[in-house]
């Protein structure tokens, strides 16, 4: 038996790196699974990994419509929801406040913003419904850089440590029917990319620098890091054996100390 079994699950940004690594772990541990990703290309390809034990949505995160469509896929699916990962995101890849024009940054912003922050908002507005009847919980991922600075540059992490305030206030106001917890990883090796608003729609973290040499070189742990090593934090805030746990966000990014500028 798995540990998620007959726990229906919704991921977002779920096509591809950490979010594609979140599907197939909780799929082996039973889960029935939602994809939510813009990228129809990517959920194809999900469908033809998974088979039955998922369903796809290609949307849009910061769309009222999309997200309330992907929640519904769930419920006309498997016949409830239990679980929301918002896990969809994108990266500034380290533009500084100095090297961004002004109105780079004010687009920026707006988009960074509405996928990382508006995106979660929206997800959980969607799913409450679901979640109160099923007394289910929430999983956000966040980043190292919702503790730290460096971890980009100021948009995204002040993405990220609003993303903090924002599983803290949800957890206070849907307790004691939904649990509301976040993951932060550190850096590692994905198909991460960054406002189209700033040029950044076709860069990836795995094209941009060496992440894995970095985490390797520069992580307290000296570890080859992948996608796949953060997923059983998530495989345990949405298990039953997290039922105590609400308002957290789980640091578990293996830095020892606040992380360099270039460590993503």
């Amino acid at each position: 038996m798995g540990r998620l079994d007959n726990t229906t699950v919704l991921v977002t940004g779920g096509g591809s790196g950490l979010g594609r690594a979140i599907v197939s772990g909780f799929v082996e541990e039973g889960a029935r699974v939602v994809v939510f990703d813009r990228s129809k290309e990517k959920l194809d390809d999900v469908a033809v990994s998974f088979g039955e034990a998922v369903r796809t949505v290609a949307g849009d995160v910061t769309s009222v419509a999309d997200n309330e469509a992907a929640v519904a896929a769930a419920v006309d699916a498997f016949g409830g929801l239990d679980v929301l990962i918002g896990n969809a995101g994108i990266w500034d890849f380290n533009a500084s406040l100095d090297a961004t024009g002004t109105d780079e940054l004010a687009s920026g912003f707006d988009e960074l913003f509405g996928v990382n922050v508006k995106g979660y908002l929206l997800g959980a507005k969607a799913a409450l419904p679901a979640l109160r009847a099923s007394r289910g919980s929430m999983v956000f991922t966040l980043s190292n850089a919702a503790f730290y600075p460096g971890g980009g540059g100021p948009l995204y992490v002040a993405s990220k440590h609003a993303g903090v305030g924002l599983v803290r206030q949800l957890a206070y106001e849907l307790a004691p029917e939904v649990r509301v917890n976040a993951v932060a990883p550190g850096g590692m090796a994905t198909d991460l990319r960054g406002p189209g608003s700033m040029g950044l729609a076709d860069q990836s973290i795995t094209r941009a620098m060496p992440i894995q040499d970095i985490m390797r070189e520069h992580g307290a742990l000296k570890m080859d890091i992948t996608a796949e090593h953060y997923v059983g934090t998530y495989v345990l805030l949405a298990s039953k054996e997290a039922a105590t746990a609400t308002g957290a966000v789980f640091d578990i990014s293996s830095f020892g100390t606040p992380p360099r500028r270039d460590l993503g």
